[in-house]
């Protein structure tokens, strides 16, 4: 077993989330309640939207958004391929059919308006974005196009929790945005996740889906709200538990704090990997602000990117890959009917990313000691980096 040195990601925790957590085992309730409602509200404030629904995990809040949109059989969805695949799963769960869209470019990682464009056929229903490491997607190019083509918008906010564009919040600028707080998030609960919309027929319906369908929960007839209930659609269930809810709110307060200094680390890198020719460090001058949640970096054409991340680990630095193409997995490959065009950008792209350790427990002397390996590691390799 390898010994980091320096991981990709760490949780802050403390004695807060310790006592949070305490908290919600002395009161005996577990399941979905009053902490949970605190953490919607809190997290509905935040975020600047009418509702906050919170779930089990992103990926169940993906599912919900193309689920409550109506998205079916013989539906397309564009999306990014340069995403984790449960963007595009959460189509397929409902029947729909994930349409592949390409990158800007090298310096954009997100979705492209004009490859959007091209992709809509008369099958298009939505339009899912995702705010690749915390950058805004060009929202106000994607909600024009979405608003000429009578097009819904989810937004894939799991890597943006306190980013925002043109002053509003990433998740709640379009019809449904989805968070994640798996482990390796700005907001860590180990799973859990959270819808946000402005639309209270939307919200309606994401309760209702969240919870098997019901008319009522067991907190409400626990409270002597309700007596029984009814099952008025086939939902799921997806309900967060009050521990999960607990340490999201103490760590929703230190999410600010810890946003600034994820960007404080990027500065830092971008100095430190401007000394390394032949690196691209996207989204340089980037508009809009952003939860800087992961490091990625774009290596020299041709590199040996496995030789790069196992002379990195020599050294116990952790690297990771942030994507895999999606349309490239087997799973997909494998299904004629997921086929998709060229989408060239994404596809180079992805065989030069690196991601680079980033959390708000580094120091900038961390900062550095990763620059000065993956130097040290090109070098090794010899990589023309002159």
């Amino acid at each position: 077993m390898t010994k980091w040195e320096l991981t990709l990601s760490e949780i802050d925790l403390g004695q807060e989330e310790i006592d949070a957590v305490l908290e919600v085992i002395q009161s005996g309730w577990f399941t979905q309640g009053a902490v949970t409602q605190k953490f919607e509200k809190a997290f509905a404030e935040f975020c600047n939207a009418r509702h906050a629904i919170a779930v089990t995990n992103g990926t169940a809040a993906l599912h919900l958004a193309n689920w409550a949109l109506g998205i079916g059989e013989g539906d397309e969805v564009i999306c990014p391929s340069l995403t984790f695949v449960a963007t595009a799963n959460a189509v397929r769960y409902c029947g729909g059919k994930p349409v592949f869209a390409d990158i800007i470019s090298e310096n954009n990682l997100t979705i492209s308006p004009q490859s959007i464009l091209e992709k809509i056929t008369p099958r298009t229903r939505a339009i899912t974005v995702m705010h690749y490491g915390g950058y805004p997607c060009d929202m106000s190019a994607i909600k024009k196009i979405a608003a000429d083509h009578n097009l819904a918008i989810i937004e894939d906010a799991c890597h943006a929790v306190g980013s925002s564009y043109n002053g509003e919040s990433c998740g709640a600028i379009g019809d449904i945005g989805c968070f994640s707080f798996f482990s390796n998030k700005n907001i860590a609960t180990g799973e859990g996740g959270m819808l946000v919309t402005n639309d209270d027929e939307l919200a309606d319906k994401i309760r209702l889906g969240r919870s098997h369908g019901m008319t009522t929960l067991t907190w409400q007839r626990h409270q002597g709200h309700a007596f029984s209930y009814d099952v008025t659609d086939l939902g799921f269930n997806y309900r967060i538990d009050e521990i999960r809810s607990a340490l999201g709110i103490t760590q929703l307060e230190k999410l600010p704090r810890n946003n600034q200094k994820r960007n404080e680390l990027t500065r830092h890198y971008r100095q430190s990997l401007s000394k390394i020719s032949g690196i691209v460090v996207p989204f340089d001058n980037h508009p809009g602000e952003s939860a800087c949640h992961i490091m990625p970096i774009l290596l020299p054409a041709g590199t040996d990117r496995q030789a790069v991340m196992s002379a990195m680990r020599e050294q116990g630095i952790q690297s990771s890959i942030h994507y895999p193409p999606i349309h490239k997995f087997q799973n997909y490959q494998d299904n004629p009917e997921l086929s998709t065009d060229s989408i060239p950008l994404t596809e180079a792209v992805c065989l030069r990313e690196l991601t680079l350790p980033m959390h708000p427990l580094m120091s900038t002397e961390d900062v550095e000691k990763v620059c000065n390996t993956l130097e040290a590691s090109l070098y090794s390799l010899k990589v023309d980096i002159a």
